[in-house]
């Protein structure tokens, strides 16, 4: 496999997405979903009303999951978990941005004429998926990292003292460095395997379907106290994700046919 050949390709990706940011149009609505929902929950809706989140019992006992430090009051309790949830709806970001953008890639140049080029190089069927889902990645990912950081900032400047410090934990480091981009890279490879083989790009993000809905469910179970994530359990679903990954990419290296897929596609 060549490196450089991988690069050129992915070059190529940062070029046409500065020719169409609109393509990142709903990752950047989805993360900024992720950001104002949480600080209403656990911030904005307690102040207005005037209740305190630790007069609420339901709440009280599923925090008491969440493995919050002991120094920390009840209402702040329940605030880290509120807030350690909805670190959940950070997976969507990057999710979300790699599936249109990897969908977009193979239908979209097949579209402008542009894939047929392409695969008349010396270019191997597995530096090209490569470079199209390092392409498709990087720019969701990295807008996710962005976001994580004003999440940290903005509980910092208004969470209730000792939360922001109680969220710096190996459950969160899983979440953010492991299982989310093992999330993205299994959604996207699997919208690259669905898009060499349709012509509409919308057809191709549906997997991500796939992904979405159990991430919403983990998300309501560990809010309904049903079972929590520990930071076990994140690294062996993030190591997990990258080994099924790894499967998808041999399996649409084996799928992509370079002559068949012109042809069909014409």
């Amino acid at each position: 496999m060549s490196h450089r050949r991988v690069l050129s390709i992915v070059r190529k990706e940062w070029l046409d997405l500065i020719r169409n940011p609109g393509a990142l149009a709903p990752v950047v609505l989805v993360a900024v979903i992720a950001l104002i929902l949480p600080f209403a929950v656990a911030i904005a809706i307690p102040a207005l009303t005037g209740e305190g989140l630790g007069d609420d019992r339901d709440l009280m006992r599923v925090s008491a999951l969440s493995g919050a430090p002991s120094h920390l009051s009840a209402d702040a309790k329940v605030q880290f978990f509120l807030l350690q949830q909805f670190l959940l709806l950070f997976l969507l970001t990057p999710i979300t941005g790699s599936m249109a953008l990897a969908s977009h890639s193979i239908v979209g140049e097949k579209q402008a004429r542009t894939l047929e080029p392409l695969l008349a190089t010396p270019l191997t069927t597995g530096e090209l998926l490569l470079a199209k889902v390092i392409g498709a990645l990087w720019p969701s990912l990295a807008i996710a990292i962005v976001c994580v950081g004003v999440y940290f900032a903005g509980m910092f400047w208004l969470a209730l003292p000792g939360v922001a410090g109680a969220m710096a934990n190996p459950s969160t480091a899983a979440l953010v460095l492991l299982v989310a981009p093992g999330a993205s890279l299994v959604g996207l490879q699997a919208a690259l395997i669905v898009s060499s083989r349709v012509n509409d790009a919308r057809t191709a993000q549906q997997a991500g379907v796939l992904l979405i809905v159990p991430i919403t469910a983990a998300l309501v179970a560990q809010f309904l106290g049903t079972f929590w994530m520990s930071a076990r359990l994140l690294v062996l679903v993030g190591l997990g994700l990258l080994v099924l990954w790894l499967l998808l990419l041999a399996i649409s290296v084996r799928l992509f046919r370079r002559e068949t897929i012109l042809t069909c596609w014409r």
